[in-house]
């Protein structure tokens, strides 16, 4: 296994297409960090899929339903920050409320500036974003990629 920098803040992320590994910032969003390490240990995140993928935009996954209208049933507030919307980054998905988001998170294909400070930023890839991009497209997506399962490196 590879040698993380922070292993307790470091997610491998199995899909379909590979393996994605994510940085993440509790620097930037502490309750969104620890809230998906949380449901990354319990399992939450194993087999859900990649239920609207937008070329040139994200992939959004973390319902377990597949439809987009799922979650784990808890809601956050929203940490928004200056930190940009750009290729690799992980940010969490919301209803029109700010403070909605759940389980449910995208990863940018490339730069979406226009999310900055409205969407909580918790983590960006550091490896494997080739495998990301190989995520099959839809909304919704026919036939989806998946999580075959999520864990903090700290304890693979």
């Amino acid at each position: 296994m590879a040698d993380y920098a922070d292993p307790e803040n470091t997610l491998i992320m199995e899909t379909t297409k590979g393996t994605v590994v994510i940085e993440c910032r509790p620097d930037l969003a502490p309750q969104h960090v620890a809230r998906i390490k949380e449901l990354a240990r319990s399992g939450f995140y194993d087999g859900v899929v990649f239920h609207r993928v937008i070329d040139g935009f994200m992939a959004q996954t973390g319902d377990p339903t597949g439809t987009g209208m799922g979650g784990s049933g808890q809601k956050l507030k929203a940490e928004f920050s200056d930190a940009p919307h750009v290729r690799g980054v992980c940010s969490m998905a919301r209803a029109n409320n700010p403070d909605s988001g759940d389980s449910q998170f995208f990863v940018c294909f490339g730069d979406a500036r226009f999310l900055d400070r409205q969407y909580t930023v918790w983590g960006k890839v550091s490896e494997g974003m080739e495998n990301v991009d190989q995520i099959k497209r839809g909304e919704p997506v026919r036939d989806p990629d998946s999580i075959v399962s999520m864990k903090v490196a700290a304890d693979v």
